[in-house]
Formats: C-alpha cells, structure tokens, sequence
C-alpha cells in the first residue's frame, strides 16, 4: 500500500515503520494517524515485530500537529482525540511485540506514540515529554494514562503539570525508556532484540504480551487467573509441542505460529 507520510518496510519477520514528514519533524496530522491505523491494521501475516522510528535525523515525532488543531473547536478537538486514541490503542493491542526506535524529539503526541509500543529505546540525542499544558491543552492521544502505568502516578503528574522535557538518561532513570544508545546503534540495537524475540515462539509471545497488558487493570487474584489460562491454552498448539520437542532433543525450535 502506497502511504504519504509513512514507510513500511519489511525483511526477515521485522517491519520498520518509519513517519516520514522530516521537514514538519514528523508532527501528527489528521493524515499520518489514518496513514499509522491504517498500517497497524494491515501487516503482513509474516511480520513478527514491528519498530517504528522517525525519518530524517531530529525528531522521531514531534508532536501532534499544531498547524492543524490551532483553528479548531472542540467537537473536531474531539474528533482529532478519538482518532489518535484509535490508532495508538490498535497499535497497543497487535499481537507481536512493538518497539519504539526514540531517534530524537518525541514530544506530545510523539510521546504518547511511543508509550503505546511495548519497548522503548532511545538515542542519546532523543528528548521526551509531554509539554501539551504550555499550549492551554492537555495530552489527547492517551498520554496522561500510559505515561502514569509506566512511570507512577506523582512522576507522570510532575511531567504533565511542568511540560518539562527530559533528556534520554532522564527517561531511563525514571523508567519511560530502557536503554540509551549512541544515535548511530540505535536502529540495529532494537533489530537485535525483534531478533531475540523471533527466535520464540510466536503464540507464546502474543499470549504473554495480553496477559500482561489485561492482568495490568486488574487485582492480582484476576491477573493470575488470565495466566493460567494463557498458559493452558497454549499446550493445544502445535508450536508448544514442537518448543518442548526441540528442547529434548537439544535442538532449535522450528516454530510456525500455530
């Protein structure tokens, strides 16, 4: 499918989702979220992770779009929200795991696209925040309630009351990134762990990955009760035979998703 501001690349399992506006630094319009839902929604059955970066060398997503929302009222602000929101939660919800390549600015809605992802690695030029109150508004893509699960509810209101922007050691030091890489290694370093990952089995990864997600919202008696289920299901496919199958015969498992 032929996008305008996005790019879809796939090789070996992996697509590498790229937005592409370099000369906007990559800001969300209207546009690139229909463009992004669209892509979420029509990976190739073959793709087993996906890593989404910006293109050019500044920002990874700058924001939403300011050229865009300044002249709007609030019933097309609605709009706008309902649309992020649906394209970051089908995105949180794919059943392969999801990493965000942190190449540079990821501020607002660039912020809150990477907190939909599973992982998050930055560059050490990356700068995150979600500085939407110095506009008069408030993150609208999910932000307020992603960035509080991952990072406590005092540290996402410190973020969200002051607008501050962190710089890469920062997001690692609280917890909104993993792992901090020179500009130059980030892009291979997250091939490197979708390559881990492709080695699993692919049934087993998307279980773990709702399980996680759902147990989340959830005490902890329920949670369980989600994993124990996930676990069982999983021995009526032919990839959990085949992983213990493979793991007596000290060879590697040829999974197949099934």
């Amino acid at each position: 499918m032929a996008y305008e501001n996005i790019r879809l690349e796939t090789e070996d399992g992996i697509a590498l989702l790229t937005i592409d506006r370099p000369k906007a630094l990559n800001a969300l319009n209207s546009k690139t979220l229909q463009e992004l839902e669209s892509a979420f929604t029509s990976l190739p059955a073959t793709v087993r992770a996906l890593i989404i970066t910006g293109g050019g060398d500044k920002a990874f997503v700058a924001g939403a779009d300011i050229s865009e929302m300044a002249s709007i009222g609030a019933a097309q602000a609605r709009e706008f929200a309902a649309l992020g929101h649906r394209a970051f939660q089908t995105l949180e919800q794919l059943p392969i795991p999801t990493i965000a390549a942190v190449n540079g600015f990821a501020l607002g809605g660039g912020c809150e696209l990477a907190l939909a992802c599973d992982l998050i690695y930055a560059s050490e030029k990356a700068k995150l925040g979600l500085p939407e109150v110095s506009l008069g508004v408030i993150p609208g893509f999910g932000g307020t309630q992603r960035l509080t699960r991952v990072v406590g509810k005092m540290r996402a209101k410190e973020l969200v009351f002051t607008g501050e922007r962190l710089d890469a050691a920062k997001a690692k030091e609280i917890g909104l990134v993993l792992d901090v890489l020179p500009a130059d290694q980030l892009l291979a370093h997250c091939k490197a762990v979708a390559g881990k990952m492709l080695k699993n089995g692919p049934l087993a990864i998307s279980q773990a990955k709702r399980v996680i997600e759902f147990g989340a919202d959830q005490d902890l008696r329920a949670a369980n009760e989600l994993e124990r289920q996930g676990f069982a299901v999983l021995f009526g496919s032919e990839d959990q035979k085949e992983g213990m199958k493979a793991f007596l015969e000290k060879r590697p498992a040829g999974f197949t998703g099934k």
